[in-house]
């Protein structure tokens, strides 16, 4: 087998993460006396958040900051009177409590059980712990890597060097990373030498300079990946 190792991102690649932040934002805006909070601000909210992950890509930021910082500048744009710190920690908590799976997510990791599958993920580790545990996915993988636990973020080497180390690997070639981010999935793995698959629902269009080895509209499409490599290597 080509591909003994696949690792997966988990925000919209897994896990329908819009629809999470949706929610647990709202809830957040509503638990602390703005029920119009989330369509008042979700505009600045999410150039702010976007700018931000940016920032902590760019290792500019640390994710501790990120998760305050966010609201204290939405609630100074906006001369909102709110701790910062407390409405993080109770969007924080309330993201954890929302599951919401990507189409074929399950489907696609039933049918992978003859490769160790992993998750190597960029967030908070008890958000993501409680996610990933509430979900029909929980038993599937081998190892979950949170950068939070780790200290580096992807596309950072080092995620993928505590990746590697988890599961032993020594083969790069053995190894498949499957993600929606372009600027962290695709590119940690292309400067670490491993083979990538776009997942690109959307149909988006690639402007960030790296090259995926495969792109795939719907996860079960994986399956034809793996399948196909797995020819390659037994035709020889």
């Amino acid at each position: 087998m080509k591909y003994k190792v696949i690792l997966f991102d988990v925000d919209d690649t897994l896990l329908d993460f819009p629809e999470t932040e949706r929610n647990a934002l709202h809830n957040a805006f509503v638990q602390f006396g703005m029920p119009t909070g989330y369509n008042d601000y979700l505009a600045s909210y999410k150039e702010i958040s976007n700018g931000l992950w940016r920032d902590l890509e760019n290792k500019m930021i640390t994710l501790s900051e990120l998760a305050v910082d966010r609201f204290r500048q939405l609630f100074a744009i906006h001369n909102i009177e709110v701790d910062a710190q407390q409405f993080s920690d109770r969007y924080l908590e309330n993201l954890g409590k929302e599951v919401h799976l990507i189409e074929g997510a399950v489907q696609l990791c039933e049918k992978l059980q003859d490769c160790k599958l992993g998750i190597i993920t960029n967030g908070y580790t008890k958000v993501q712990q409680s996610r990933i545990g509430n979900s029909p996915l929980c038993n599937f993988f081998d190892h979950i890597i949170i950068s939070e636990e780790v200290g580096h973020q992807k596309p950072a080497r080092e995620i993928f060097d505590y990746a590697f180390e988890k599961f032993g690997i020594t083969d790069k070639s053995s190894v498949l990373i499957v993600g929606d981010s372009l600027t962290s999935d695709m590119k940690g793995g292309e400067d670490y030498g491993i083979d990538t698959c776009w997942y690109n629902p959307s149909l988006k269009e690639n402007r960030a300079g790296v090259k995926p080895t495969y792109e795939v509209e719907s996860l079960l499409h994986i399956l034809e990946i793996v399948e196909v490599a797995e020819e390659k290597v037994t035709s020889f």
